[in-house]
């Protein structure tokens, strides 16, 4: 029965970050939403003589109107719906699975988890829970990104902690900013890679095994270090930046509250600390 219990226990827990990680993802995703529109104009678009963000809003509000801002944004929302979920789920379940007893987190784990779960997310959102049993998958190449974004971030969060220290929301925000802003400066080349086979569809080229992918991904990257350089391979990192670093620190700083909130009324604070 204790057993019973106390595997309930950690299933509950495990839902309520799910849970609490879904809606501030959500949150912060629709907060700042414009930013990932201009991230990606700046992508694809190498016509575009603007690099400024501000500029580019208002460019666009100009040219396009207010609604131009946000479009394409129900299909995303509900990506993230489905995919932090997921993601959340998963990270937590493998926490408590490598993290017990008086077995202590650390980086490494951290980015394995990080890794893993980015896994799921990626197979199960975009290519379907059959997916699963097949072969490579192209489209997990971007999965150490939040694998290292929750590396730095456990990381931080528990130097910040330490001896039970209460860690201020400002802080949160801070850390997430953090961690956010190291892994998508360290991948973004790849983001750009995956930009341009997305939409400009006359690039894609047969990815069936993994080495055609390198093929596809090394050839890109050579053409656009041609055409523009090393800067070229960063062009748009300013609005990702902006848009990653802000979406990631809210969604964290708003996961840590729900879930705190809700594991206090529970009555499970001290059981819940991760």
């Amino acid at each position: 029965m204790k057993g019973s219990a106390s595997s309930s226990l950690a299933s509950y827990e495990t839902l309520v970050h799910a849970v609490a990680g879904m809606v501030g993802s959500v949150t912060a995703t629709t907060t700042f939403f414009p930013l990932d529109t201009v991230r990606i104009r700046l992508q694809v678009d190498e016509k575009r003589k603007s690099s400024s963000t501000p500029v580019i809003l208002a460019e666009i509000v100009k040219e396009e109107g207010l609604s131009a801002l946000y479009r394409g944004w129900f299909p995303v929302i509900s990506s993230v719906c489905c995919s932090n979920f997921v993601y959340f789920y998963t990270f937590n379940s493998l926490k408590s699975m490598l993290v017990k007893g008086n077995a202590r987190a650390t980086p490494g784990k951290d980015l394995l988890m990080g890794c893993i779960a980015d896994a799921f997310q990626q197979i199960i959102t975009n290519e379907g829970v059959g997916t699963l049993w097949n072969g490579i998958l192209p489209s997990l190449i971007l999965v150490c990104n939040p694998g290292i974004q929750f590396m730095f971030y456990e990381g931080l969060k528990r130097k910040a902690g330490k001896a039970g220290r209460q860690i201020p929301s400002w802080e949160i925000f801070m850390i997430g900013a953090i961690a956010k802003a190291i892994a998508t400066t360290v991948t973004y080349p790849l983001q750009i890679v995956q930009a341009i086979l997305r939409f400009e569809p006359k690039k894609r080229k047969s990815q069936s095994t993994f080495q055609e992918s390198a093929r596809v991904v090394f050839a890109l990257i050579s053409e656009r270090l041609k055409k523009g350089g090393f800067s070229g391979l960063y062009k748009g990192l300013e609005a990702k930046l902006l848009q990653t670093v802000f979406t990631a620190a809210l969604m964290f700083l708003v996961y840590e509250r729900i879930a705190g909130i809700t594991f206090k009324i529970m009555g499970l604070s001290k059981t819940a600390k991760h």
